[in-house]
């Protein structure tokens, strides 16, 4: 077999990361470009697009100043994740006409409460509602809102989308994205016009990309300037991507049903498919189609999680070496002498779908330390995938396992943690940058390296790790868990009741 090599970029909330992995998954090189986020008022949350396209392009130059020509020139695919719906304006040259509204932005509150009130029949396909997050909410706020800028806009598109009409000249969409956070159902013929009708989006189609591609399936040749820029064959074909917790999913190797493929960064991302539909509440979907034909997606998010800890550190000034603060945690009793944190710091995705949900730390006492608070900060993150999980369970779908991905399994105090409040064995992959080795197995298949997925995660993903739940910590857990729940019903109304 001749040796070929496929570009992934992960264009994340805090940096791009770009990788070149080969047909094995051997990740050859990767690098990253960080940028910032802006906070203009309670709610929003901005990045300049550009800073997403030059980080790309200094993380990809370092990634080829690091391979061979060979294997410059052998690299058949490339393909790019991304935020979801990180949401812009541009015009007909692929310029972004202002900033862009971060996946986070909870801005069109009014808009989400709307289209819910529409009790459409489309929404059964979400889990019953839209999130704020998404991207027909925010859309319809740029139109209230922002009504110039809707006129001047050519597309009013995502950062996937984004990136492969720079990359291409071609304008379109992700079927798992378009599925997943743009209300496209294929069972129903895709767009409804009488849905975006009744919501006051009766002009969609001239103002968001149309034009569906399955994941895996070809956008368009890379550029030829971009090609003979980076030494880069201009038959490199650029391949529709999708979200970048669902390009995980296959960079995971999460592919069949009974697996959970969870994306542990700032936030946590819990995915998994099932060959009937769920329509469950609490859970996003079922999403038809929106990573294979053979199978229905069914989604869990939490905002908060990698982000608390973040938080915690900076405003804290904690400074000491990150394996001497998680030691001393990991020292601490299970359930932390009694602190229980509920980890709504941003809000709730799932599966209370509550943008004013807030973070709580109880039972605070003068003999807890920052170690204390640090623990039960990883003890809640465990507790809302254990709630997500249950969700799963009571509506019919069982989790035998979960797969970890992201910064956070270099943590391995947490990683237990995780495993003892969940009950599930979890699993960490040799490569955990599984969004950018999620691109090798599509393209791989893609290019014709290998027939299936199923091939393709058999040849690509290897095991690496296991945190198999202690069943003491479970036990223990459980009566804990139940506290967690106890202390958000009792304070649920309070947080519903405040304006911010």
């Amino acid at each position: 077999m001749d040796h070929s090599y496929f570009i992934g970029v992960d264009v994340g909330t805090q940096g791009v990361r770009v990788g070149i992995s080969d047909e094995n998954g051997s990740m050859r090189t990767v690098h990253e470009s960080l940028y910032k986020t802006s906070y203009p008022r309670f709610g929003w949350a901005e990045q300049h697009p550009d800073d997403w396209w030059n980080g790309f392009i200094a993380a990809l130059s370092k990634c080829l100043a690091d391979v061979s020509d060979d294997v410059r020139t052998a690299i058949r695919t490339l393909g790019v994740c991304g935020t979801s719906s990180t949401v812009l304006a541009i015009d007909s040259q692929g310029n972004p006409l202002g900033d862009a509204l971060l996946w986070m932005d909870s801005r069109a509150t009014e808009e989400a409460a709307a289209i819910n009130a529409t009790r459409d029949e489309v929404l059964k396909y979400c889990g019953g509602e839209v999130s704020v997050e998404w991207m027909i909410p925010k859309t319809l706020w740029i139109k209230h809102h922002e009504p110039d800028l809707y006129a001047k806009a050519y597309k009013i598109l995502e950062q996937v989308d984004f990136f492969n009409y720079r990359l291409t000249g071609v304008c379109c969409s992700s079927i798992n994205i378009v599925t997943c956070k743009w209300n496209y159902v294929a069972d129903r013929g895709g767009w409804d016009s009488g849905f975006f009708k009744r919501i006051g989006l009766e002009d969609y189609q001239e103002k968001i990309p149309i034009d569906v591609r399955k994941v895996g399936q070809l956008v368009g040749r890379i550029d030829p300037v971009l090609a003979q820029r980076f030494g880069l064959s201009p038959e490199l074909q650029v391949i529709q991507g999708a979200t970048d917790a669902c390009e995980a999913t296959f960079g995971n190797g999460v592919v069949e049903p009974g697996s959970l493929a969870t994306i542990m960064g700032t936030s946590f991302v819990h995915q998994a498919v099932t060959a009937d539909p769920i329509f469950q509440k609490g859970i996003w979907g079922p999403f038809n189609k929106a990573l294979t034909d053979d199978y229905w997606m069914l989604e869990g998010g939490q905002i908060s999680a990698g982000s608390i800890v973040g938080w915690l550190r900076d405003e804290f000034d904690i400074t000491e070496p990150f394996s001497e603060f998680n030691r001393k945690a990991a020292e601490i009793p299970v359930g932390s002498d009694g602190l229980v944190v509920l980890d709504f710091f941003a809000g709730n995705r799932t599966p209370y779908k509550n943008p004013k949900l807030k973070g709580v730390i109880y039972g605070l006492r003068l003999n807890h330390t920052k170690y204390h608070v640090y623990r039960a900060v990883m003890e809640s993150v465990a507790f809302g995938t254990r709630n997500i999980i249950e969700n799963f369970a009571g509506q019919g779908y069982q989790i035998d396992r979960i797969v970890g991905s992201g910064g956070a399994t270099k943590n391995e105090v947490w990683l237990q943690i995780m495993a003892d409040v969940t009950g599930k064995t979890i699993t960490v992959n040799t490569c955990t940058d599984a969004g950018v080795l999620g691109h090798g197995v599509v393209g791989a298949v893609a290019s014709g390296v290998y027939p299936d997925l199923r091939t393709a995660v058999d040849h690509m993903i290897h095991p690496a790790r296991t945190y198999t739940p202690d069943p003491h910590n479970v036990a223990t857990y459980d009566a804990l868990f139940k506290k967690y729940l106890s202390l958000y019903e009792s304070l649920k109304d309070l947080m519903n009741s405040e304006e911010n």
